[in-house]
């Protein structure tokens, strides 16, 4: 006789169950977590926008996310928004590119035109 003898394999109805249940406490960590983000967008909306700046959004990012549906997540927007930003904040400003503050030979000497001399 084998140890497993006294075992039984689930039945079809309590697969069933199984599964829904399981279904069910997925769908129900995903509004948990779509209620708590909308709650944290909403707390960013009692920023100032220099705090807001701080982390890469304005006013109106915060606004275009929590106007979404409810059944959409706000900080998706949120995320892209910041990353956008992010990401052009680099490609402007290099430090290689940023112009001299150090006079060259031209702007050193100063010349009138031609036609602004007198004769």
């Amino acid at each position: 006789m084998s140890i497993y003898a006294d075992t039984q394999t689930p039945s079809h109805f309590a697969w069933l169950v199984n599964a829904v249940a399981g279904i069910v406490v997925v769908r129900a960590r995903q509004v948990a977590q779509f209620v708590k983000n909308r709650r944290d967008a909403v707390t960013l909306a009692s920023l100032d926008d220099r705090m807001l700046a701080d982390i890469g959004l304005t006013r109106g990012d915060v606004r275009d996310a929590v106007s979404e549906p409810v059944w959409r997540d706000p900080t998706a927007i949120l995320v892209s928004r910041a990353q956008e930003r992010r990401v052009n904040r680099r490609t402007l400003v290099r430090p290689s590119e940023a112009p001299s503050i150090v006079p060259g030979q031209k702007e050193r000497t100063f010349e009138a035109p031609v036609q602004a001399r007198y004769y």
